[in-house]
């Protein structure tokens, strides 16, 4: 295992080039510590590369740190430097053909996941003792459970965002990885308010039908030992229908608002610079671009009834639980066919917690084909702490590091 000082890059996770870096508190809860930040967050004196050469080249150096940054360095954690990220952070496989796609420590011949690959990888491999990501359709909680690590998507505004670059603004949310789960939360006894009702024990546990049918065979039989035994901390799971409209449609509603987001957000300067993009990117700016307003707004209409829908389903403190992922990650020799089929199952699932700005736990519990497949726990807004201390007690029942 590599020495967390941030000076090995076994992986390729880190931004290539200098390192940034910076010395946390000498005292604090996460003193000792070293961190790494996905590259759309800005440090000051370091460029913001975005995962882009052109968006580097056309963007002036940071003038400030971002506050989440300066949260985890006053903490006493410190900086070890930028991680690589997908360009612009519109993708899910990892994959950036200007700088190289980070290995996946745990599965070297598939992707890491993104758009927060090098994060997950860093983590994975031991480099950093956790990492910030960002995660708009899932880019937190694809590549960690791609990667077989710990990671969280908190309630949608709970963790600032200012200082980092934007995609989706109404989905955009910090998140971040980490190795075990005690260290999941201790990062987010720095990072998270208190919750919206502390001391309401979680449950009841939920199974929702649609993630685990849309989920490979091989991946649901993989998480049985894990739901077993959170069912042995919150009772059977009652079984529910979640997404009547099935999880396509979920999919389908998401892509379209989050893309006039994009175009809205990255549109100017993607029609001003017109920048060089690798693989798929191109394709999904330009859908954006062209996305018939209409169908923008049928997406943002859904949303709201979805959200409405699952708010209330869980207001009491239920939980839900499902494959993070439905299958393991693609291989690295995977036709561009084969990661969009990838993609589309995979942020039908993703849009659950996405619509309705919910928090989101990925727990690295099985494997399946030889790879990681990470187990989701989704509580409403404002129960992140006591999700991942629900985590943590789920960790320890397996027998593993907490």
């Amino acid at each position: 295992m590599a020495e967390r000082d941030g000076t090995d890059d076994s992986v390729g996770a880190f931004v290539p080039g200098p390192r940034a870096t910076c010395a946390g508190a000498p005292e604090g809860p996460l003193a000792g510590l070293g961190f790494a930040v996905k590259d759309l967050y800005d440090i000051a004196g370091w460029p913001t590369g975005y995962g882009n050469p052109d968006w580097e080249r056309t963007h002036p150096v940071a003038a400030g740190t971002a506050p989440v940054v300066q949260m985890l360095l006053q903490a006493g954690a410190s900086l070890r430097g930028k991680t690589r990220t997908v360009e612009l952070a519109y993708g899910l496989t990892g994959e950036n053909v200007w700088q190289g796609t980070p290995l996946n420590p745990r599965a070297p011949d598939r992707f890491p996941g993104g758009s927060s690959c090098g994060s997950a990888a860093a983590v994975a491999a031991g480099l950093v003792d956790f990492a910030l990501g960002s995660d708009t359709g899932g880019s937190v909680r694809i590549p960690a459970s791609y990667c077989g690590v710990y990671g969280i998507r908190p309630s949608w505004g709970a963790v600032s965002l200012a200082g980092a670059c934007g995609l989706g603004p109404s989905f955009d949310t910090a998140g971040w990885f980490a190795a075990r789960a005690g260290l999941l939360a201790r990062v987010g006894a720095v990072l998270l308010p208190e919750d919206a009702a502390p001391g309401q024990h979680p449950g009841p546990l939920l199974k929702p039908e649609e993630p685990w049918v849309n989920a490979d065979p091989s991946t649901a039989l993989a998480l049985g030992e894990a739901m077993e035994a959170l069912q042995g901390l919150l009772g059977p799971a009652l079984s529910i229908g979640l997404a009547p409209e099935g999880l396509p449609a979920f999919y389908e509603h998401f892509r379209n608002a989050q893309a006039a987001e994009a175009w809205a957000t990255l549109g100017s300067w993607v029609a001003a610079t017109r920048p060089r993009f690798g693989p798929g990117v191109a394709e999904r700016f330009a859908a954006a671009r062209d996305m018939d307003p209409a169908r923008a707004a049928a997406g943002r209409d859904f949303r709201r009834q979805v959200a409405a829908r699952l708010r209330a389903l869980l207001a009491g403190g239920a939980v839900l639980a499902y494959p993070t992922s439905p299958a393991p990650a693609p291989r690295l020799e995977a036709s561009q066919a084969e990661q969009n089929a990838v993609r589309e199952r995979s942020m039908g699932v993703t849009a659950i917690a996405g619509f309705a700005g919910l928090c989101e736990v990925s727990l690295p519990v099985a494997e399946a084909a030889g790879a990681p497949v990470g187990l989701s726990l989704v509580a409403a807004p404002g129960r992140d702490r006591a999700l991942l201390a629900l985590a943590e007690r789920l960790a320890g029942a397996l027998g593993l590091p907490v």
